[in-house]
């Protein structure tokens, strides 16, 4: 299922049968098409609130995105999968280790530092890193877009929203699949996965996937692309089935990536963006991640239990450079600058809760979850044209979290067809810094502490109209702690202040015609006090506080037009501005009514899907045509808190075409058929009125082959 706000497709259909059968028919002749496939659109569960629900009984907005489709879109990225979704922005240069993601305009504007969780990202119920997001797409079955703040059920923050990872657990049946593709600018992508019984009482799934592309951008001094990012993912899962009441789930994964880096691409890029840069200053550029989960989970007659523990261990090297393009327009200089940006994070976090069982009357969560965070940011090497080093110049960086918590929430039915949600969660978070910054050979100790305990939660009702249509409100408020950001360079420029949201949404979740068309809609305001910001001039790097607001409305659809053809679709309203003058900026002064940077007012989002069966074509006894026809609008947004400039609006068209037999698929696919390299994050130096970016992959063709068993 794409892109759709979740509703279901169980409520109501036994009166829908009754009524077909009143007027002469039967329900499941008009839910079935000509070649027997039902028209009905497919149902959906969500664990929006840590177990699996119907999406129609949740009080805010949900997006669901089906992995298949993600994989059938060919995305290489969770930040490309999340820059097709109306609402969501995702702010990147291109590297592997600097993704910043806004939802409804709410978020922090640019990437500020890795504990920044304005957008708490979970995958398989326990928290990963936003700045994650550059890894490659494994073994997905959903992905989940949370609108407005949850900080009531993860971990205390994600006062914008949270993005739900689910993978594809072991079955007790085998089953797996096989995928390659190839195109232009060396794009190719080879996945595979294998699950199925060991045993009575354990079963075990293996995926991996590998996955590369040319950078779109020339170096002029080759003459050929900067570099060839590759990733590489494996995954393993065993689930244990103790007893019939009590299982556990364990999994390990590893995640590689090569050849990335931050992009700085003097502007405008034209149809050939380039860049002028000593070669080979990417080939050191790698991160990895290796990361181990356990789920166990046992159920009572009423109930159940559950326990998440994680641990991850990442490591990013990568350089960011200023070409000569660049330096020679803010400095009037030929040369190059470069730094290296080293990181390193370990995060250990647990989650114990106990809940009502799925599809009980009563919804009800209670828990209380741990999490224990080191890391390092630090530029331990800076330099020049052709490699130089300079001597005594660098900044290392070490920072510790805990963060500690208990939380509930319970759906009450209150009357008939009316429903009370209440939730709340109490949170404390400790913090430590401690840096050396060395600037020619002399250097500086700067160091602190924060602790702070908020409280966060929301109130919602919803209102069964008819079986079908669901009405709802919800009020939310949300809280991003206090903290040291990454980017500091001198003593006493690392710390920010906390910041506080309140967030208001009222919806519809519907659907019609037999369950073949789903309609939601929703309308939001979202206030931020204290929202923090980056304000930069040249390489360095302040924070700074200001209020601001949101509002807007989504509408999204799913219709199943026939039995062939399907039409899936979203639009997104969002007027973000900030609410404060800020004159004391580096990078100019930021005026009250300034808009958000990064966040178009509009962005929308249509698909059409067609799978027909053909007649005998060859030795094909009983070919299927599939093909998919996606198209993202993504307007005009600002490049920074200055609004010195606007990045261009965009129009993404892609396509799949294929047929297969038998659980066999070969296929071609085009993307970005419009060609535009449109922006990927806009930067504008107020000394020289230089404006630089990251240009997007521009057009590029295919073939591909999967087969699944």
């Amino acid at each position: 299922m794409a892109l759709s706000l979740g509703v279901s497709l169980q409520a109501g259909l036994a009166s829908e049968a009754k009524a077909q059968q009143n007027q002469g028919g039967s329900a499941s002749e008009d839910l079935v098409g000509t070649q027997g496939r039902a028209i009905a659109l497919p149902t959906m569960t969500v664990t929006a609130r840590r177990i699996e629900e119907d999406p129609k009984d949740i009080p805010f907005s949900v997006t669901v995105l089906d992995g298949k489709e993600i994989e059938q879109k060919g995305n290489y990225s969770l930040e490309e999968v999340l820059r097709s979704t109306p609402g969501v922005s995702v702010n990147t240069s291109g590297g592997a280790n600097v993704s910043s993601i806004s939802i409804r305009g709410v978020g922090a504007l640019y990437p500020l530092s890795m504990d920044d969780a304005s957008v708490v990202v979970n995958l398989d119920g326990s928290p990963v890193n936003p700045r994650n997001l550059s890894l490659g797409i494994l073994d997905l079955e959903q992905v989940e877009v949370l609108k407005g703040p949850q900080g009531t059920l993860f971990g205390g923050l994600g006062g914008a929203g949270a993005i739900n990872l689910t993978t594809r657990k072991p079955t007790r049946h085998v089953e797996g699949y096989v995928q390659g593709e190839y195109g232009e600018d060396h794009q190719h992508r080879m996945a595979a996965a294998v699950g199925g019984p060991l045993s009575e009482q354990f079963s075990g799934r293996l995926a991996v996937q590998q996955s590369a592309y040319d950078y779109p951008i020339t170096n002029r001094q080759t003459g050929e692309p900067l570099s060839e990012p590759d990733f590489l993912g494996v995954r393993g899962s065993l689930l244990w089935d103790i007893q019939p009441e009590t299982s556990a789930l364990f999994s390990v994964e590893y995640d590689h990536s090569r050849h990335m880096g931050e992009n700085i691409v003097l502007k405008p890029y034209g149809d050939d963006p380039e860049i002028d840069l000593t070669p080979g200053v990417y080939d050191y550029s790698k991160k990895n991640m290796k990361r181990y989960s356990l789920e166990v989970n046992h159920e009572f007659e009423n109930s159940q239990i559950t326990s998440v523990t994680s641990y991850s261990d990442t490591y990013n090297i990568s350089p960011v450079f200023f070409d000569r393009m660049v330096y020679q327009s803010m400095m009037g200089v030929p040369s190059e600058y470069w730094r290296d940006q080293e990181v390193s994070e370990n995060v250990f976090t647990q989650d114990l809760r106990v809940s009502s069982l799925p599809g009980a009357n009563l919804f009800w969560v209670a828990g209380a979850s741990a999490l224990y965070s080191e890391r390092g940011y630090d530029h331990p090497r800076v330099g020049g044209a052709s490699g130089i080093v300079y001597p005594g110049t660098s900044q290392y960086r070490d920072f510790t979290t805990q963060r500690y918590g208990v939380y509930g929430e319970v759906t009450v039915p209150v009357i008939e067809d009316l429903k009370v949600t209440a939730g709340v969660r109490h949170t404390l978070d400790l913090k430590t810094y401690d840096a050396t910054y060395t600037a020619r050979g002399v250097s500086v100790q700067d160091s602190g502490d924060l602790s702070d305990n908020f409280t966060t939660g929301r109130l919602g009702v919803s209102y069964a109209v008819t079986p079908e249509a669901n009405i709802y409100a919800t009020f939310s408020r949300g809280y991003n702690p206090g903290g040291y950001q990454d980017y500091a360079e001198t003593a006493g420029d690392a710390e920010y202040k906390a910041g506080s949201i309140y967030s208001g949404e009222v919806g519809m979740k519907s659907e019609f015609l037999n369950k073949r068309l789903r309609l939601d809609a929703s309308a939001f305001v979202t206030k931020v006090q204290d929202n923090y910001m980056i304000d930069s001039k040249g390489v360095s790097s302040f924070v700074l506080n200001a209020d601001t607001r949101s509002v807007g409305g989504e509408l999204a659809a799913s219709w199943r037009v026939a039995d062939a053809l399907t039409l899936e679709g979203g639009v997104s309203y969002i007027s973000a501005v900030i609410q404060d003058d800020v004159n004391a900026t580096q990078g100019g002064a930021v005026k009250a009514g300034n808009h958000v940077p990064d966040v178009p007012e509009w962005s929308g989002k249509v698909s059409a899907i067609f799978n027909k069966s053909l007649p005998r074509i060859g030795f094909l006894p009983s070919p299927e045509l599939n093909a998919r026809l996606d198209y993202t609008y993504v307007g005009e947004r600002p490049a920074d808190v200055q609004n010195h400039y606007d990045l261009d609006a965009y129009h993404k068209v892609d396509t799949r075409i294929g047929i297969a037999q038998s659980g066999v698929e070969l296929y071609v696919w085009g993307r970005n058929l419009v060609g535009d390299h449109y922006d990927l994050y806009g930067f504008y130096d107020v000394a020289s009125a230089t404006k630089y970016g990251a240009p997007a992959p521009g057009r590029a063709f295919g073939l591909g082959f999967s087969a699944t068993f």
